[in-house]
């Protein structure tokens, strides 16, 4: 089959088309889908640049999102049934490929009059966003939320969501890219390269500071929002370094930013706290139902071009979710 396979951990520009892969087998408690579309994450970037800790050593089969038609079983499987359209996550890679071996149960059906296109970012950007908002940022009614990378896939989620639930929203992005976001309800869209970013932020929230910020960027951004996030009770969620490692001390927490830190990694939450995880997914589940979370939209890229739309993303020139099309 044909496949795209991580040759360095050069960076995305060494991801190759190969043709002569083998189709996965599904093992016990995996399905087989015929991959429809796959979706890019930075994730995929961090793989190809080796800073994913515990990521996969080259060679390998790219990629951890995709939606396609369920084509096999493995022992122990019941469900999802065979002609089925489910969408998933497998960490182990294997994505940007015209087959993919999936975990059943992190399988999960493209909703009804969806294609599977539609459905990237169900499993990832979505279930990311909430968790960070509510059962680890804590956000309620009222408040402010800060969010960083507000035009990417996961951005966006974060802004629909926190204006769903009643925040005042403050989002991060590039210039041309503020339309979009405003037109998802963000109330306030500063450029992400502002050189006092947290002055900003103050000035907005008259002084006070945001009482939750997500936090994706890393680099210098990470600390111009502990210093805009609210004293004592406001909330930091990490779930990403898209600029780069960031460093803060126990000195910077008691003298500089008292201020809850808490780090995000899905795969981490799904394993960790199963019951916490199955919350978020029954309460997207309930925001799908309502029609809140709607088909998303991907810029599309053909198979062949997966290196180019791993560096699109990783340079911050694209919006919104990407995905391959084998």
């Amino acid at each position: 089959m044909r496949a795209l396979q991580q040759t360095s951990l050069n960076g995305p520009q060494d991801l190759r088309l190969i043709t002569d892969a083998p189709v996965p087998r599904p093992g016990p408690g995996e399905v087989l889908i015929r991959v429809a579309a796959a979706g890019v994450n930075f994730v995929d970037v961090s793989q190809a640049r080796g800073t994913f800790a515990g990521g996969p050593r080259p060679p390998y089969l790219a990629g951890i999102e995709a939606a396609g038609e369920v084509v096999a079983l493995g022992e122990g499987v019941t469900a999802p049934r065979p002609g089925s359209h489910v969408v998933g996550v497998s960490i182990t890679g294997g994505a940007f490929a015209e087959y993919l071996a999936l975990p059943a149960a992190a399988a999960a059906p493209v909703p009804a009059g969806w294609t599977d296109e539609q459905a990237l970012g169900l499993t990832v950007n979505w279930p990311t966003a909430l968790a960070a908002l509510r059962p680890l940022g804590g956000l309620t009614a009222g408040q402010t939320v800060l969010i960083h990378a507000a035009a990417g896939g996961t951005g966006q989620a974060a802004v629909t969501l926190a204006k769903q639930y009643g925040a005042t929203v403050i989002a991060t992005a590039s210039p041309a890219k503020h339309e979009t976001v405003r037109s998802l309800g963000a109330d306030h869209v500063i450029d992400a390269r502002t050189p006092d970013l947290a002055a900003e932020v103050l000035r907005l929230t008259g002084g006070a500071g945001a009482d939750l910020v997500l936090e994706s960027a890393g680099g210098a951004t990470f600390a111009a929002g502990l210093a805009a996030t609210k004293r004592v009770t406001g909330r930091v969620v990490v779930y990403g370094l898209a600029g780069g490692d960031a460093a803060i001390s126990n000195w910077d927490l008691v003298y500089r930013h008292q201020v809850h830190v808490v780090g995000l990694n899905l795969g981490v939450l799904i394993q960790a706290a199963p019951q916490v995880f199955g919350e978020v997914m029954g309460e997207l589940s309930a925001l799908l139902a309502a029609g809140v979370i709607g088909p998303a939209r991907p810029t599309a890229y053909e198979l062949a071009d997966g290196p180019k739309a791993l560096m699109d993303l990783a340079a911050r020139a694209t919006a919104g979710k990407l995905a391959l099309l084998p």
